[in-house]
């Protein structure tokens, strides 16, 4: 009898598992919406902007910084146990809050009101990163399956790739420029909106053994961990300013639509597959290896947006930025979860918050050179310099991460 209780035990364990295709597809379509559109649209939808509303370069420096101020603030409030147990509804909620908000941004032309939106929407994707994160990898880590990562992470690129084809394709319905950017957000809205009814059948009811697991204990920081939070950190001011501005860019120097369009696509499509191009090296060079390797990639790409000719340097940061700043993402808070088995979803939150902190000075940085100088080169070529010092910051404890 109790062996028979037992096997069956066991066999509702097993048929309880999620389907990890799934998941990971739940995982992709989650922070597609949430990242890719949520976040990252602002950025092929900004040259409309600036041009219809009008904006001017420290307006759109500012509204950036908002958006991240709201991450901020939504990854630190993440890193409490109040959420236990709750993970998905709160990560559907946000998708939910991401799509109402992309479509509020196309309802005024005031600053400040657009800075709040994109707090609010910087909350919202900070929560569905956080908590779709914590149940997505949790079952990929469960079941040994590296794949699970790679493509719940490659979800923003995928997310890039089509806003900027949204964006593409809405601009050759509006020949004078006028209304598509406020398009172009509603667009957004619609997408999201269709991603949560897929979230919503997909995603796991809760993380892995999360009934096993209670409160995460709080952090202990040792060197490896503060060094690799730091670096973190200032990866998010390295990138966000070609994040936030390379459409810009490519418009400044007059390449064309065409040329826009193509950027931010490129990067998109390098993003989607980056994980899985990197993930060969990670047996040679390690997980400290692939992240030193990521950023050092990622300065050149940046600085090649304003060092190479006008015609090519959008195209060519556009790739290197794309194949690189979502494995860095990725790989970090994977090193963070290795060095706090214990805390998983604390390390998480509080390595996002210190991206966060990098996130929001970075474009008012960049928005206010640009400004005063007439162009991006400056912020940028800064930028790149910060990308290096990631690097730098974590090579004293490089095999401790390996």
């Amino acid at each position: 009898m109790l062996r028979r209780d037992k096997r069956c035990m066991l066999e509702r364990t097993r048929h309880s598992r999620p389907n990890l295709v799934s998941t990971a597809a739940a995982g992709a379509v989650a922070m597609a919406a949430a990242m890719g559109f949520g976040r990252f649209s602002y950025t092929p939808i900004l040259p409309g902007m600036i041009s219809g509303v009008p904006l001017s370069a420290a307006d759109a420096g500012f509204i950036a910084s908002a958006n991240f101020v709201g991450y901020l603030v939504g990854a630190v409030l993440a890193a409490y146990g109040w959420a236990a147990g709750r993970e998905r509804l709160v990560a559907l909620l946000s998708l939910l809050a991401t799509a109402i908000l992309l479509a509020a941004m196309a309802a005024t032309d005031s600053v400040a009101i657009f800075s709040v939106i994109r707090f609010l929407a910087g909350l919202a994707s900070a929560f569905a990163l956080v908590f779709t994160s914590s149940i997505v990898l949790s079952h990929g880590a469960a079941a040994g399956n590296d794949h699970v990562q790679a493509a719940h992470f490659g979800g923003p690129g995928v997310g890039i790739a089509l806003s900027s084809v949204m964006v593409f394709l809405i601009g050759l319905g509006f020949h004078d420029g006028s209304g598509g950017w406020r398009a172009d957000w509603i667009g957004g809205a619609l997408y999201c909106a269709a991603s949560l009814v897929v979230v919503f059948l997909l995603l796991p009811a809760a993380p892995a053994q999360s009934a096993q697991a209670g409160r995460e204990p709080a952090l202990v920081w040792n060197q490896p961990m503060v060094l690799l939070t730091l670096s973190y950190g200032l990866f998010g001011f390295g990138y966000v300013i070609t994040a936030t501005f390379l459409v810009t860019i490519a418009r400044l120097s007059a390449t064309g639509p065409f040329v826009e369009f193509l950027c931010w696509f490129i990067a998109g499509l390098t993003a989607a597959v980056a994980l899985f191009a990197w993930k060969p090296l990670v047996r040679s060079l390690g997980l400290g290896g692939v992240y030193v390797a990521a950023l050092l990639v990622e300065a050149a790409g940046v600085a090649a947006t304003v060092a190479l000719p006008p015609a090519v340097a959008p195209l060519i940061g556009g790739a290197l930025f794309g194949a690189t700043f979502l494995a860095i993402t990725a790989y970090g808070l994977q090193i963070g979860r290795k060095l706090s088995p214990q805390s998983p979803r604390r390390i998480l939150a509080m390595m996002t918050a210190a991206f966060g902190v990098g996130q929001i000075v970075g474009p008012v940085v960049a928005g206010w050179i640009a400004e005063r100088s007439g162009s991006f080169t400056v912020p940028t070529v800064i930028a790149a310099i910060a990308l290096v010092a990631c690097a730098a910051l974590v090579m004293p404890v490089i095999r401790k991460i390996a």
